[in-house]
Formats: C-alpha cells, sequence, structure tokens
C-alpha cells in the first residue's frame, strides 16, 4: 500500500437535520497500514486540514480491504465552512457515502 493521505476517514456522525458532521472515525495512515481508528470532533478534521495535513474517505470491499476514496477539503459557502469530498455549493457536510455510527 502506498501512502493516501495524512488520515483517513472511515466513518461519520451527523447531527440532527444532517448538515453538520459531529464527529468521524480517523484512521492514520502509516504509509504501509492504517492505524485503528480514533474519533476525532469535526473540528480537529478542520483545524487539522487548515494546517496542511491531508484527508481521504476509505471505505471497506468485499474482502475486508481498506480502498480509497476521495480527498477531503474545506468548502466555504457564504461564510461557512464545510468539510466535502465535492465542490459543489451545498450548505452541509458531504463525505461520500460513508457509514454513520
Amino acid at each position: 500500500m502506498t501512502k493516501w493521505a495524512d488520515y483517513c476517514i472511515s466513518k461519520v456522525e451527523f447531527n440532527p437535520s444532517h448538515t453538520h458532521i459531529i464527529k468521524t472515525e480517523v484512521h492514520k495512515d502509516n504509509d504501509d497500514n492504517l492505524s485503528a481508528a480514533s474519533e476525532w470532533a469535526r473540528t480537529d478534521v478542520v483545524t487539522s486540514i487548515k494546517n496542511g495535513y491531508t484527508f481521504i474517505t476509505i471505505f471497506k470491499n468485499e474482502k475486508g480491504e481498506w480502498t480509497k476514496g476521495q480527498e477531503v477539503r474545506i468548502i466555504k459557502v457564504d461564510g461557512t465552512e464545510y468539510i466535502r469530498t465535492d465542490a459543489n455549493s451545498k450548505q452541509a457536510d458531504n463525505l461520500d457515502r460513508l457509514p454513520e455510527f
């Protein structure tokens, strides 16, 4: 496995209106493997991206192996920052179709 990003996000938890992620499950990318998941608040992900760390989404395939998703970035819409894998201007966080916990 080659390094995909500094960190990989495998799960999310949304607020009741499903517009903002509350927390994520994050794995450190150690070049040849991924660390066990740890819970990060959404604000920690945003701060880390602003500090130059890279994030992607990851998914488990049918064999139970991690597969690379898409780059996670900050998109500003009407003055509010959202974490997204796409660049549209919808006022909500969006990290692919990650499983929720």
